[in-house]
């Protein structure tokens, strides 16, 4: 099994910055998501981590990833993955949480409920579950460059939760994760460290 997955969540971008659900629209990073990107890169080529040189790299395929993964220095390394592509948010995609709500109900809560006309929950959480199945059988650490959804998805389920407690871990733009092992079972040895934005 993997000694860890290492997660990162891409830098932000325009509608990240005004909290516009961003799916599969191929939104560029921001000058600042850049910046940020590079101090990640800058963090991970010192120690402990000096530049995870035996990691297996999987990105997804989305812009925004794909640039954080290359401004990080792995993108000659990474992979594309469309199981880490972000949740398909249907008729939901470029919308605000306080737009969602005048449409679907004032208590609308997408780990509950979901999204209109896109993925399902259940269908986000097999990705995820197929993201962990990949970490586990490597026989090295592995790093992950996707989306804050599908990546709280993926640390639910590394875990063994159900799909609705991914509402419970938040995660930030640019931030490192790491999933690991602790008594033999998952764990978390790490989340949403934004140490390297200063």
């Amino acid at each position: 099994m993997a000694a860890r997955i290492m997660l990162v969540r891409h830098g932000e971008t325009e509608w990240s910055a005004t909290g516009r659900h961003t799916g599969r629209t191929d939104v560029p990073l921001l000058e600042e998501g850049r910046r940020s990107a590079k101090l990640l890169g800058e963090r991970l080529r010192g120690a402990p981590w000096h530049g995870l040189p035996d990691a297996e790299v999987r990105s997804s395929p989305l812009v925004r990833a794909r640039e954080t993964c290359r401004l990080a220095g792995f993108g000659d390394r990474a992979e594309d993955w469309d199981a880490l592509m972000e949740w398909d948010y249907g008729a939901y995609e470029g919308l605000t949480t306080e737009e969602i709500r005048e449409q679907a109900g004032a208590d609308w809560f997408i780990w509950r409920d979901g999204v209109a006309d896109g993925e399902h929950l259940g269908a986000l959480a097999a990705r995820a579950d197929r993201v962990v199945e990949w970490a586990r059988s490597a026989d090295r650490d592995v790093l992950v460059f996707a989306h804050g959804h599908v990546l709280r998805m993926l640390g639910a389920r590394w875990l063994g939760y159900e799909p609705a407690f991914a509402a419970r871990i938040r995660l930030d733009p640019v931030s490192l994760s790491i999933l690991g092992w602790a008594y033999d079972a998952p764990a978390i040895e790490r989340w949403n460290d934004t140490g390297h934005l200063g």
